[in-house]
């Protein structure tokens, strides 16, 4: 676990906190440009964009993420129900093609950002999960994931 992080894990929901050294700007602007998710989103040592990310980012939009391993590919799609830069973002998502992560259908995502002393509350909310294993991937992945953006928001930074 990150320093500043907390991990909650009950009921259908796993629940991220962490603070990042950047701006709210630059932490919306990693979750939301398609060179930055292209940064974080798909491990670059063992993962490759397979299609250019999709973002439609306004309420009713859709995304669209397709990257592989070499013999396994993933597509996470869905909508955007709320846009409000820099402060807060929420959207449906669902593994199109892996049985072993789409038991839950569509899960919901909430990301809201706090600004705190030049820094960035991360609290990131994602609901609707079927069982425990998914779960818990989803929450490891969440973390990683948090990992990379605060690497490249502070990169970016200037720290």
């Amino acid at each position: 676990m990150a320093p500043q992080e907390t991990r909650t894990r009950t009921g259908r929901s796993v629940r991220v906190t962490r603070t990042l050294a950047a701006s709210r700007e630059r932490v919306f602007r990693a979750f939301t440009e398609k060179e930055a998710i292209k940064v974080w989103f798909a491990e670059p040592s063992r993962l490759s964009w397979l299609e250019e990310p999709l973002l439609d980012l306004r309420p009713g939009g859709r995304y669209r993420f397709v990257v592989g391993d070499g013999t396994k590919v993933w597509i996470i799609h869905g909508s955007y129900l709320e846009v409000e830069p820099p402060s807060r973002l929420v959207f449906t998502w669902l593994w199109e093609n892996d049985p072993t992560r789409g038991d839950s259908g569509d899960t919901l995502v909430t990301i809201d950002l706090v600004e705190q002393d030049g820094k960035t509350k991360v609290v990131l909310t994602h609901e609707g999960f079927a069982g425990e294993v998914v779960r818990r991937e989803h929450d490891q992945g969440w973390a990683e994931c948090l990992d990379a953006i605060e690497s490249l928001a502070t990169r970016s930074a200037g720290r």
